[in-house]
């Protein structure tokens, strides 16, 4: 039987950077052609013989925000869709689009109409180290949060899995919210294989999955969780 691959998109663009240093993260043809080969690679696994059989590589993230609204600050107008990121994110979704057997599945943004205050400029003002009317634009980013995407993922591990359509997962992510899908599936008999992308994970997530396997360049240095 083979194998389905599932890949959280923006934990891979989160770490793409860092464990493919010399690649451009700004091109995104290239990003994908790598989370691409990155996915494939696991089809060649130490014990086969052979090279497994690709069901589908599912891929899921969120469309970019394409609205327009006005700067915190200055209160000049600004259009999302005309940004690097929406921009990256539209050619990005593309050139997953035309490849074989990559499914592209999509949640939703949530909006919440307002800006919020960097991590970094909220500390400051903590710290007495500005004045909140010494505050930029630049000090501010846009409310907006990933919907429906693990959501997601769970309901097509568990479809997957209850049709017997696959005897092997794996999944490319970085968090615990993985752990009631692997149970499932491992009820289900389907080897559950965890890809973090070198990412270090806690001891105890080990006990979910029956193997772990990054199949992306090592990155020289040593990387931390990501939340």
């Amino acid at each position: 039987m083979p194998t389905a691959v599932f890949v959280d998109a923006g934990f891979f663009l989160k770490r793409f950077p860092i464990v493919y240093a010399t690649k451009d993260r700004h091109d995104a043809r290239l990003v994908a052609d790598a989370l691409h080969e990155m996915a494939l690679d696991h089809l060649r696994q130490r014990g086969d013989v052979e090279r497994r059989d690709l069901y589908r590589i599912f891929v899921y993230d969120c469309p970019p925000l394409l609205k327009k609204a006005q700067r915190p600050v200055s209160k000049s107008p600004i259009d999302f869709s005309l940004t690097p990121t929406a921009e990256f994110r539209q050619r990005f979704h593309a050139a997953l689009k035309s490849k074989r057997k990559v499914a592209l599945r999509l949640g939703r943004l949530q909006d919440r109409k307002d800006w919020k205050l960097r991590p970094q400029a909220l500390v400051a003002l903590r710290k007495g180290e500005r004045k909140f009317q010494d505050l930029t634009d630049d000090d501010y980013v846009y409310d907006v949060s990933q919907k429906g995407t693990d959501m997601k993922i769970g309901v097509d591990i568990a479809s997957v899995a209850f049709k017997k359509q696959v005897d092997q997962i794996v999944l490319i992510a970085g968090d615990a919210d993985f752990v009631p899908a692997a149970k499932l599936a491992r009820r289900e008999g389907i080897d559950f294989i965890l890809d973090p992308m070198w990412n270090e994970l806690p001891d105890d997530l080990h006990e979910h999955i029956d193997g772990l396997r990054s199949t992306c360049p090592r990155p020289i240095r040593q990387s931390t969780p990501l939340d």
